[in-house]
């Protein structure tokens, strides 16, 4: 590793499950960093396109994707080029955002290991959980959800907005029942993470269940278009949930109200988009057919879709919408 810091980067990871709004929590976290320090963010995501970047840029932040499957199986080539290339740049702070449906512990090791000794000092994992979400066996028996809570330095109630009386009881009471100590508990909206977080240290603990899944391409490159391509798909498979994305090439253009339809009627566990519209271009974030909408300043950039979901749905019909979309 040729990387010349004078310090060690203090690195947080920032976890949670499918659709829990880890994103939106970071970029929260970049709005209220000192002006004068520059955040480097390393983002994973279980679909191939690689959506989250283009949010997160928009903040000004350093960012690297790694695309594809888990980063914690992909914790070999993938993720140390994109460590290093961020580290080269002398953040005042790493991020690391793995997928929703990664499992922390293999990438807690990787940065705890010798080869990161002087360059990372690895402070509190902080876990976002929906407390929705303990009202539903597929969260609660799913062993990455519980892991993701076990390893936890501090645990966070998100979308207390969309909560109920009783949602919000069964985090409680998750909190004051688990054997596993945390540092410090909150209750947020829109991922207004407090930037305190941060600072407090790791505390060293195990995961409850073994981590073992494995993806046949973990040094895949970056999913991109090919000279004179005008979009490429691809599907990806793990965890028992399936993906399938696109790339569209920059001057593709879709018109909005009809994107808009489409993402709110999809019946998917989760629709990400980065999309050049006829009204400009716009992230769109869909978590139970509740789309949210952000203006993205960029430009000259391709449009990019990520279906995530349990089953396969009909992508060659999906496809086909979406092309029919394009405006001539």
């Amino acid at each position: 590793m040729t990387v010349k810091l004078t310090k060690k980067v203090p690195t947080n990871i920032i976890t949670g499950f499918l659709g829990v709004g880890k994103t939106t929590a970071i970029l929260s976290l970049l709005k209220q960093k000192p002006e004068n320090e520059n955040w480097a963010v390393l983002v994973n995501e279980f679909g191939e396109v690689g959506v989250d970047g283009a949010f997160l840029s928009e903040q000004g932040a350093l960012v690297k994707e790694v695309p594809g499957g888990c980063m914690c199986c992909v914790a070999g080539l993938p993720m140390a080029i994109g460590i290093n290339a961020l580290l080269a740049q002398n953040p005042d702070r790493l991020l690391i955002e793995p997928t929703g449906l990664g499992h922390p512990k293999d990438i807690i090791g990787k940065l705890l290991s010798e080869h990161y000794a002087n360059y990372i000092e690895l402070n509190a994992t902080i876990t976002l959980v929906d407390p929705r979400n303990f009202a539903d066996a597929r969260y609660t028996e799913n062993q990455n959800f519980r892991d993701q809570l076990a390893l936890a330095d501090v645990v966070v109630a998100n979308k207390t907005d969309l909560s109920s009386v009783d949602d919000i009881a069964a985090f409680d009471d998750y909190v004051a029942s688990s054997e596993i100590p945390k540092q410090a508990s909150g209750y947020v909206e829109q991922g207004q993470l407090n930037p305190d977080w941060l600072m407090l240290p790791r505390i060293d603990r195990e995961a409850q269940f073994a981590h073992h899944h494995s993806h046949d391409d973990d040094e895949m490159p970056a999913f991109e278009l090919a000279p004179g391509e005008k979009f490429r798909r691809k599907e990806n498979k793990g965890q028992g949930y399936v993906s399938c994305g696109w790339v569209f090439e920059p001057n593709t253009l879709f018109p909005f109200d009809s994107l808009y339809g489409l993402f709110a009627n999809l019946n998917a566990e989760r629709v990400k988009a980065v999309m050049n519209t006829d009204d400009g271009m716009f992230a769109f974030n869909v978590v139970n057919q509740i789309v949210s909408v952000s203006p993205i300043s960029l430009t000259g950039v391709e449009s990019r879709a990520e279906v995530i979901d349990k089953k396969p749905l009909p992508w060659d019909e999906l496809e086909e919408i979406l092309l029919s979309f394009v405006m001539k």
